[in-house]
């Protein structure tokens, strides 16, 4: 029944990714939706593009490991990414009327800016996709008890997603985000409510979680501590500012107040939901305290079974049955969006400059052929990866902090930025932030936090400095 339901539930979302795929036409549409979504549909692209598998699966089991300073990064740091876009990004990406924000780059600094931030920030996807087939192979692994191997399970995984964004491209990914959002909420929030009732109600869940002190959300300690705290948080808060599916939803919308307007309401559903699964987990500890000796496991990748076990021992099949619809739900919503955008930079502005005639139907053409490309890319990553889903998220966007998010920033709100300055900032961040983490990945002030500062140093120092050998090429408003 449930293995059945779980199939019937793929199959359904598949027709739907297929049906949206009727509204593509050109490339456009394939990767901003026409610049047409309302906000409904945009509200429930940005929620349903935040809320994945970590969201369910690993910020639930840190809060009950950690507390809440365990989980600043995700939510409460990829909330505020959100409100940041909204206030200060969103007017100036939909104004500018670009496909991607490797364009930006392109348009600001030149032609080496739009290569290398473009490589750079397709890079970072494969963490976040990879967290994402990850945990749809652990959903396939735990309802067959192991009959499939969480490995196959993977590979599985990235084939199912393939199928339904491959033909619709951005289409196919916001009327699926709509149907899944639906999904998550009704489904998730249905299970707290059955399941809070078990534990004892709301009183006793947050009255155990009080007493064992996970409402502490200011770190303890020194410096070390305090600076990895702000670290967590900045890495998401201002990390994925400069990343493809943030651009994609705010351009998707249909004018620039709904670009506004749907990523601070995205944002707001999405940090006050998030907190469903970590409500059920603590209900779930409370009702069979012996799922707490996952937590301490020396797999940090068995943490994540807490949820779906707890599910399959201690819940009756109708709740089953809503779990991991709202669970597929998450994790196919963020992984089709986290395959679209990485391909639309790597098409439009890694290949299609060396193939200045090709013409739109080679240009959808080789869209599908680098989707197809990067799943497989993901699909490895994924098989080869030992990390938890929440660390993934993290690391891959460092990679964006250091080396994209201050280009991007001044060439909007500075006009002395050039290319040397955005070069520099982007190699001299880069370069502290590898050398610090193989080098002192320990040390005080975290590597994230060093390329970083080097990053800043870098666009004052080549926008302020005359450095006539990089200024090569000059961008413009």
């Amino acid at each position: 029944m449930l293995i059945a339901s779980v199939v019937l539930y793929l199959l359904v979302t598949i027709a739907i990714g297929l049906w949206a795929a009727q509204r593509v036409h050109d490339s456009r549409d394939y990767i901003v939706a026409g610049r047409s979504l309302p906000l409904y549909m945009n509200t429930a692209t940005v929620f349903a593009t935040w809320f994945g598998a970590e969201s369910v699966l690993s910020v639930s089991v840190e809060f009950s490991k950690s507390g809440l300073s365990g989980i600043v990064a995700d939510p409460f740091g990829s909330s505020m990414c959100l409100v940041i876009v909204a206030l200060l990004f969103a007017r100036a990406f939909y104004r500018m009327d670009l496909l991607t924000i490797g364009d930006f780059y392109r348009k600001r600094y030149g032609r080496s800016m739009e290569l290398g931030t473009s490589v750079v920030i397709a890079i970072s996807y494969l963490g976040w996709t990879a967290a994402q087939l990850t945990a749809l192979g652990l959903v396939f692994s735990t309802l067959t008890g192991g009959a499939i191997p969480l490995q196959t399970g993977i590979i599985f995984s990235g084939a199912i997603v393939l199928a339904y964004t491959i033909w619709g491209g951005m289409w196919s990914v916001a009327v699926t985000d709509l149907f899944q959002s639906v999904m998550i909420i009704l489904g998730l929030g249905i299970i707290a409510w059955f399941v809070g009732d078990q534990a004892g109600g709301p009183g006793r869940i947050i009255g155990a979680a009080v007493e064992a002190g996970k409402f502490e959300f200011w770190p303890k300690g020194g410096a070390r501590e305090w600076l990895a705290f702000v670290t967590a948080f900045l890495t998401l808060a201002i990390g994925s500012i400069p990343q493809q599916d943030i651009f994609q939803r705010v351009t998707s919308a249909k004018n620039e107040r709904t670009a506004i307007a749907g990523s601070l309401l995205g944002g707001a559903v999405y940090f006050c939901f998030v907190f469903v699964p970590v409500y059920i987990v603590a209900a779930g500890l409370l009702i069979d305290p012996s799922l707490g000796t996952l937590l301490s496991s020396p797999d940090a990748r068995e943490t994540q079974r807490v949820l779906p076990e707890f599910i399959l021992g201690h819940t009756p099949m109708w709740i089953q049955v809503l779990f991991f619809g709202a669970l597929l739900s998450a994790i196919l919503s963020t992984a089709s969006g986290a395959i679209i955008a990485p391909t639309s930079l790597c098409t439009e502005n890694i290949i299609r400059p060396l193939y200045p005639h090709m013409g739109d139907r080679q240009f959808l053409l080789t869209l599908r052929v680098v989707l197809v490309a990067f799943t497989f890319a993901a699909l490895v990553f994924a098989l080869n990866s030992k990390q938890t889903m929440y660390d993934m998220v993290q690391n891959a966007y460092a990679v964006t902090l250091v080396a994209a998010l201050v280009p991007l920033a001044a060439g909007i709100f500075w006009k002395r930025a050039n290319n040397a300055g955005a070069i520099l900032s982007a190699a001299l961040g880069l370069v502290a932030w590898m050398i610090a983490a193989f080098t002192a990945a320990d040390a005080l002030v975290p590597p994230t936090l060093v390329g970083l500062g080097f990053s800043i140093a870098g666009m004052v120092a080549g926008s302020l400095v005359p450095l006539p050998a990089l200024r090569t090429q000059h961008g413009s408003h």
